[in-house]
């Protein structure tokens, strides 16, 4: 006879909320004033939103489509991630913020060619029908992360026609989220920013421009501590933070040889004053465009002989790639022209043998630009043809940022290079002859840069 296994006890885990009384609902349901949002508020790009809709339409005709604004993720446990919309659904509707999390815009076809929009979202919780999710609710309701539209405030906020989201059921179509060619589509309308979309990318330039100011403000305080790496990741995202939504993407704050690590975001790093700082950093506007700006900057204030040796090879680079920036230009035209400058530099410093080939980019690794706007990475799906082998249009927004990344374990390199990691980076509009530079508050020669430093360092 075997015995029988003891069966584990059941664990009462219970919930955390606490439970509700009768009384209490009945209590909770009553006396409310109105707080109505003011009939004047618009979304940001009200006037624009509109034509941004018929263009993608024009493209569909006859086809439903299909706009998710994207689901919470969990970070850890029952708290989420900050919930940022996707950038389609934002330029579609102009719609933002953080409550708009499942929210879908459906374009439903209407005639023989357009399309009608409808906005499927979650209003806000009535409170005199019983309804608990206002005060209940941890992920959606009112009093736990705050107020939203009902329909007919969301209507008079974005234009578009609204409906309650548990109306909008499994509707078949194209959807953005799982169809690649709507995705596509949505990347390749995106490619030319209208005049709107500059003035809010220019925003976020100035407010970048005013963080970088406030990291070198920061210095002295930054170089006392022993993670100085994240006390400058801290300074900017304070101004991120202050000014718009936050930061566009993960600010990169690497000193000494952490700068040959091209997207170095652990930023755990002392800094130390005979080395130099690459700070790779943009402030994404409320609006949700971003800059993408990076400086190396020399923690003494002063750029020693082989520092500005270094940067002034990148920054003759980055001359050379704007200057190939112009209406028709192959998009991968600036990239090659910084390329050449490079390759050539570093035969003349007998790193290379010559300037022929592609043996630089042991010592590049990456491309020198991409296009800008709602993401760093700006329209990352639209095809080749009209993006990377395509050709410059004026009113494209991108970057140029070479880099040299002469890792300090690299026995190409003399002793006296390795180590050292040097990108300049620099937001440009296309023009209709040219490119104008949005980024250029900020100082990029050597003499620029000590005068800079040494003029913020001593106020």
């Amino acid at each position: 006879m075997t015995d029988t296994p003891a069966q584990p006890a059941r664990l009462n885990i219970g919930s955390h909320d606490l439970p509700v009384s009768a009384e209490l609902s009945r209590f909770m349901a009553g006396r409310w004033a109105p707080s109505p949002l003011p009939d004047s508020v618009r979304v940001p790009g009200y006037e624009v939103t509109p034509g941004r809709r018929a263009r993608l339409s024009a493209r569909f005709p006859g086809e439903r489509l299909i706009v998710p604004s994207g689901e919470l993720k969990v970070r850890s446990n029952d708290c989420d991630h900050r919930f940022r919309p996707h950038s389609a659904y934002a330029w579609l509707t102009g719609l933002t913020g953080e409550d708009q999390v499942g929210h879908v815009l459906v374009l439903e076809p209407s005639g023989p060619h357009g399309h009608e929009a409808v906005l499927y979202l979650r209003p806000r919780s009535a409170r005199a029908d019983g309804t608990e999710e206002f005060y209940r609710d941890r992920r959606y309701g009112e009093f736990w992360v705050g107020r939203r539209p009902d329909l007919a405030e969301a209507e008079r906020l974005t234009g578009i026609r609204c409906a309650h989201l548990d109306t909008l059921g499994t509707p078949a179509g194209r959807d953005a989220s799982t169809d690649a060619e709507l995705a596509t589509a949505l990347s390749e309308l995106r490619l030319v920013k209208d005049a709107w979309e500059v003035g809010q990318l220019q925003l976020a330039v100035d407010h970048t421009a005013a963080g970088f100011e406030d990291v070198v403000r920061a210095l002295p305080r930054a170089l006392a501590h022993p993670r100085g790496e994240r006390w400058i990741e801290g300074v900017f995202g304070l101004r991120a933070r202050a000014e718009g939504n936050g930061t566009g993407y993960d600010t990169i704050a690497a000193s000494g040889a952490h700068a040959c690590v091209l997207h170095w975001i652990r930023n755990d790093g002392r800094l130390n004053q005979g080395d130099l700082l690459l700070l790779d950093a943009g402030v994404e506007t409320d609006t949700l465009y971003t800059a993408d700006i990076t400086r190396t900057l020399p923690l003494s204030g002063r750029f020693s002989p082989v520092q500005r040796q270094v940067y002034e090879l990148v920054l003759a680079a980055q001359e050379a790639g704007i200057a190939a920036l112009r209406p028709g230009a192959s998009f991968r035209d600036f990239h090659r022209a910084g390329m050449r400058v490079i390759a050539e530099g570093l035969a003349e410093w007998g790193v290379l043998k010559n300037a022929e080939g592609d043996l630089h980019r042991r010592y590049t690794l990456c491309s020198s630009g991409h296009m800008l706007g709602l993401d760093v990475h700006d329209c990352a799906k639209a095809r080749a043809g009209t993006y990377l082998d395509g050709v410059l249009e004026e009113g494209q927004v991108l970057t140029v940022e070479p880099g040299l990344y002469l890792q300090p374990d690299d026995e190409t390199l003399p002793a006296e290079l390795r180590g050292i990691g040097v990108r300049i980076e620099d937001d440009l509009v296309i023009t209709s002859d040219g490119a104008r530079l949005m980024s250029g508050a900020l100082p990029r020669t050597v003499a620029g840069i000590e005068e800079w430093m040494g003029t913020l360092l001593e106020g």
